[in-house]
């Protein structure tokens, strides 16, 4: 005879072990304790939130905002462990309103009757709906389940503000070069991970740390794919040329429907204006790699050639205009040429913010009201009574002077020497710069 129960606990065990013997080498190589973290000082040091969260001295529901393999899973893990908590995990992508209610339901049924508290993880939390973001505000606010919830999004667009209100918003960092090294040469030695059996060659290391792009889980299944290439050939160390021919590009980190498309978007638009054109060009490439929407890129050109050039160079407009046609006209991948022309003449143009700067003035006076009747001679005298009317009376042609400019009234009485575009000493504008104030004054009698 034999003990059932006891059979049966033995036979899970065994069990769960050879699941994780099995599971993926990120997943082996998860963090078990905060001394196994790496990366997140400004979270994890002395004092620091995530810290004292972890350590059960705060208990908070947070948000956990970052770039995909910087360890979000792991700290929700390692929240439950440190607080003793139970753990429970849901996922935005399979998960609904229902779900979600059967969770705190549970964690309230054991709340009442042990006393044990619940973690909820909830991975991508960005996508579940407003409703479904709703359904956890009261279970948040009355700590019956202490919400830990990752994205990869940022939460102050993806995640509603009562949500917001009652949770501590951490953002993670992407991982540092010497952090991925640390996981890399930590997966080769240690048991749970190659167990030494392979070597990992400098070069091949420095390899995976350049495709990792701060990204742990991506360096682990990099190198679990090199390992596995390189023990069904017999080596016995992973090798550049392993790497290379096994992972034969990194992915690029952009998501064309989250704040990454307007983090990059904005990186571009940042560098061209601050003639950076060596960065500009890389987050240019970074969008057309992830199959960014050519045309939008097109129109932030178009858009920035005249909010931060505009006059200093005039051609900066027409370059951007006919990368814009060039796309539409022969598409990718050969459009990414006229992208990139126009880029370069915009990054190494002669910036000025002159035109922005005189069009929102000029709105700001509209706006406030200031404004009044057209002057009389500068009025549409070619309709049946205009002239009884007194308009055109007194306008005076400019191109009857040699100059070409004459002294005459053009803006309303309210606006009369109210002066919106201010040309910059830089590129074309030097010459305006001299120019428009010598017209002012013409214009204004004052010469």
């Amino acid at each position: 005879m034999f003990d059932e129960g006891l059979f049966g606990a033995d036979t899970e065990m065994r069990a769960g072990e050879k699941l994780a013997e099995n599971a993926p080498l990120a997943v082996r190589m998860r963090p078990r304790s905060l001394d196994e973290v790496v990366g997140q000082q400004h979270l994890l040091g002395a004092g620091a939130p995530l810290r004292r969260l972890v350590e059960g001295a705060a208990p908070a529901s947070v948000l956990l905002y970052g770039p995909p393999g910087t360890g979000k899973t792991t700290l929700a893990n390692l929240v439950s462990l440190a607080t003793g908590r139970r753990f429970a995990a849901l996922s935005a992508l399979s998960s609904g309103v229902k779900e979600v209610r059967a969770v705190i339901e549970e964690a309230r049924r054991r709340l009442g009757r042990s006393g044990e508290s619940t973690v909820l993880f909830i991975d991508e939390v960005h996508r579940f709906s407003k409703t479904q973001q709703d359904a956890l505000l009261g279970a948040v606010e009355d700590r019956t389940v202490l919400l830990v919830a990752a994205t990869t999004e940022n939460p102050y667009f993806s995640v509603v503000a009562p949500l917001l209100s009652r949770s501590l918003v951490l953002q993670l960092r992407s991982l540092e070069d010497d952090d991925i090294r640390t996981l890399l040469r930590r997966a080769v030695g240690e048991e749970r991970g190659l167990g030494g059996a392979l070597g990992l060659e400098e070069a091949a290391e420095e390899h995976l740390v350049s495709l990792a792009g701060g990204d742990a889980r991506r360096a682990l299944t990099a190198l679990e794919a090199a390992a596995e290439s390189a023990s069904s050939t017999g080596a016995e160390a992973i090798d550049l040329a392993t790497v290379e021919a096994t992972v034969n590009r990194a992915a690029v980190l952009y998501d064309r429907g989250g704040d990454q498309h307007y983090d990059i978007a904005s990186a571009f638009i940042k560098s061209i204006r601050g003639s950076d054109v060596d960065a500009a060009l890389h987050y240019l490439a970074r969008m057309v790699e992830a199959g960014e929407d050519p045309r939008f890129i097109a129109r932030r050109l178009v858009v920035h050639a005249s909010e931060d050039i505009g006059m200093a160079d005039p051609t900066a407009l027409q370059s951007a205009v006919a990368a814009a046609h060039a796309v539409q006209f022969i598409g990718m991948p050969e459009g990414r040429l006229a992208l990139a022309q126009a880029t370069i003449h915009l990054a190494t143009a002669p910036k000025s913010n002159a035109v922005i700067m005189a069009i929102d003035e000029a709105l700001g006076d509209v706006r406030a009201g200031k404004g009044g009747p057209v002057p009389p001679h500068l009025r549409d005298g070619h309709y049946a009574g205009a002239s009884k009317l007194g308009n055109a009376k007194g306008y005076q042609y400019p191109h009857s002077k040699p100059e070409g400019v004459l002294a005459q009234q053009y803006p309303p009485d309210q606006l009369v020497g109210r002066d919106y575009y201010q040309p910059t000493g830089r590129g074309a504008e030097r010459t305006l710069n001299d120019r428009v104030p010598k017209l002012r004054g013409i214009i204004r009698g004052e010469d």
